[in-house]
């Protein structure tokens, strides 16, 4: 890596050195080290088309820009300017680069090549900083550094950092060097394997497998117009797709129409759309409280009451109003979608389509096999979710999926060591330092209490008391503390503040723990062994029932791959990025201390008990992702 990393300084240093003047015409992606092409070059002129993106990502990597750009970019922009563009590792339009000063010139595409030999006319660029003075403010680039809160699980952000503030008070030559020895460094951490890794599955799950050119979806129709069936609605039409949003009240159909509404315009304020844009998409969106014949429409998004009753009704109307070749799909996160089927008569068509709250920003799709779907549907399943930019992971119907299925014996775990004593920030800061993006107990806020609930009890049916339902959850539920949604659960809300709930002091003085609001003794759910001694450990605990979750998946053959759990978590969840995803997290820690520590945890709580795979892996050596990963 060190040869391939000098080469490469050593070319761009021979494009900067000429004698004659030169430019760099940006079409498309400029992205890392394409974009260090350009910054060796005396000038940038970008395209205006929307194509067209800047920027050096290498740290959401876990590495550094290390050919030229540390050192570059400071001495084009100033360093406040770099470490903010550097850091955060984003991607830029044309006129956002142009504002920052990422570029000289915005043309139209047409103009892009005329306008750059016009530049070359200006001669060589003045030696970039050969006349100014080291930049002051170095505080506030320490400050973007720690706003992205990246170092504990990557140091890619601190090192680059190091680089641009030193690289103003000595030569480029020798911040080349800094440069060289960070990134050699840093690509050998397992954190930065791991984000590279997952950069690359992205790119698999984005482009699928090879094949015929898939037929575009133009029209389709949500049922059920609640917060999933608005959200899935607005995304579809936010991507060319023509949608008639379909419930039984002409209230819930406004309420949908409303949530569609402030999505579109959130998205223009953040500018993520133009106005424009946001206009031609909620004029895609058809509301209606009337059925109607879909024998137009090729996909049918099914997003109802997660109850089996209702959504069993809603499949008898909709085989009778589906053409031949319409695709019936459910957004269930739970119920069996073979049951679904069975209601049709065109089982072959029906499949599930799991999207995750918000749909606006979360990018997985669960892809739900039932027994009778057809192999055109799965087929026709998944390139309609890649038109639509999401990636899709393929699972086997079983309760909970995948996502569900691994992320709640870890919500319920967490919410038991609550009611063995624990306090809910000291759960919540634990996993939090340990990598996550929330804390468990905050999730079930945001989940919803009920919810959390309904799904529990779902999976409880299926696989016992790993995913039991503890007293506290049916103590907040009766008294409408639903979580962030109402306010109040594990945390009192207020705005974008939250703090511990001291109402739930009250539950755990009543009775011993009681649960005074269902009036009669109900325990608390005492965890069977000791609670953890250490934040660590305590992450552990949790971590490690999902990993032995996710090692069924594999066992049972609920997904294809170990890269199937581990990237649908990473997705589905924000699992810890750095950490690669339960199974990899796991090969990472060794499979034989996973496997002791749960079998020590499942001395007094047979929850923990490891699963065969698991036990098979640790006793052979062998590995889930033998020795490729």
């Amino acid at each position: 890596m060190r040869a391939f990393i000098a080469k490469g300084q050593e070319i761009f240093n021979r494009l900067a050195n000429l004698k004659i003047p030169s430019i760099a015409a940006i079409h498309g992606a400029s992205a890392g080290g394409g974009y260090e092409v350009a910054l060796a070059c005396d000038y940038r002129i970008a395209s205006d088309d929307p194509a067209t993106r800047i920027g050096l990502p290498e740290t959401t990597l876990g590495l550094i820009p290390a050919w030229g750009g540390c050192t570059r970019l400071p001495r084009l922009i100033g360093v406040e300017k770099a470490a903010d563009v550097i850091l955060k590792g984003k991607l830029y339009s044309a006129q956002e680069a142009l504002k920052l000063g990422l570029v000289d010139e915005v043309a139209s595409r047409d103009q892009l090549l005329d306008r750059a030999r016009q530049k070359l006319r200006d001669g060589k660029r003045p030696s970039p900083g050969a006349s100014r003075p080291p930049l002051s403010g170095q505080g506030e680039a320490r400050g973007v550094a720690g706003g992205e809160a990246r170092t504990i699980s990557n140091a890619g952000p601190s090192r680059a950092l190091e680089i641009i503030n030193r690289t103003l008070s000595i030569t480029p030559a020798e911040s080349l060097k800094l440069e060289l020895d960070a990134i050699v460094e840093l690509g050998k951490a397992e954190s930065t394997q791991n984000l590279i890794r997952n950069f690359f599955l992205a790119e698999k799950y984005k482009k699928g497998s090879p094949g015929a050119p898939p037929e575009k979806v133009k029209h389709a129709a949500v049922i059920g117009a609640g917060v999933m069936g608005s959200g899935v609605a607005q995304w579809l039409s936010a991507r060319g797709v023509t949608v008639i949003l379909r419930d039984i009240a002409r209230e819930q159909i406004d309420r949908g129409l409303a949530n569609i509404e402030k999505t579109y315009a959130d998205a223009v304020k953040r500018g993520l759309m133009t106005e424009e844009k946001a206009k031609q998409g909620r004029a895609r969106i058809c509301g209606s409280t009337a059925p109607m014949e879909l024998r137009d429409v090729r996909f049918v998004i099914e997003a109802a009451s997660e109850k089996m009753n209702i959504k069993k009704e809603v499949f008898r109307e909709l085989a009778m109003e589906a053409g031949p070749k319409t695709i019936v799909a459910t957004n269930t996160s739970a119920l069996p979608v073979s049951e679904l089927a069975d209601v049709t008569v065109s089982p072959e068509h029906v499949i599930g389509m799991h999207f995750f709250n918000p749909v606006s920003r979360m990018k997985l799709i669960e892809v739900v096999i039932a027994k009778q779907t057809s192999d055109e549907t799965l087929e026709r399943t998944l390139a309609f979710s890649r038109q639509i930019g999401k990636l899709p992971v393929v699972v086997r119907d079983s309760p909970g999926f995948l996502v569900n299925r691994l992320l709640f014996p870890y919500l319920l775990d967490a919410a038991e060591l609550f009611e063995s004593g624990l306090e809910a920030d000291k759960i919540d800061s634990a996993l939090v330092q340990w990598g996550m993006p929330m804390g468990p107990l905050r999730l079930i806020d945001e989940i919803g209490v009920d919810i959390t609930i309904d799904i529990g009890n779902t999976l409880e049916r299926a696989y016992g008391k790993r995913d039991h339902v503890s007293a506290v959850l049916l103590w907040l539920r009766d008294q409408q503390m639903l979580g962030r949604k109402t306010g109040a659960g594990f945390y009192k809300y207020e705005g974008k503040t939250h703090k511990p709930n001291e109402s739930l002091m009250q539950w755990r003085v009543v009775a011993g723990g009681g649960d005074p609001g269902r009036g009669e003794g109900s325990p608390k759910s005492q965890p069977a062994s000791s609670p953890p001694a250490t934040d660590v450990d305590l992450a552990h605990r949790l971590v490690f029932l999902m990993v032995n979750e996710a090692a069924r998946c594999v066992e049972e053959k609920v997904v294809d791959s170990p890269e199937d759990a581990d990237y649908g978590m990473i997705l589905g969840t924000g699992f810890a990025p750095f950490r690669g995803g339960p199974l990899r997290y796991a090969e990472h820690f060794g499979l034989k201390k996973v496997v002791d520590e749960l079998e020590r945890l499942a001395q007094s709580d047979e929850k923990f008990s490891p699963c065969e795979i698991l036990k098979k892996h640790a006793r052979d050596g062998t590995e889930f992702y033998d020795n490729g990963r």
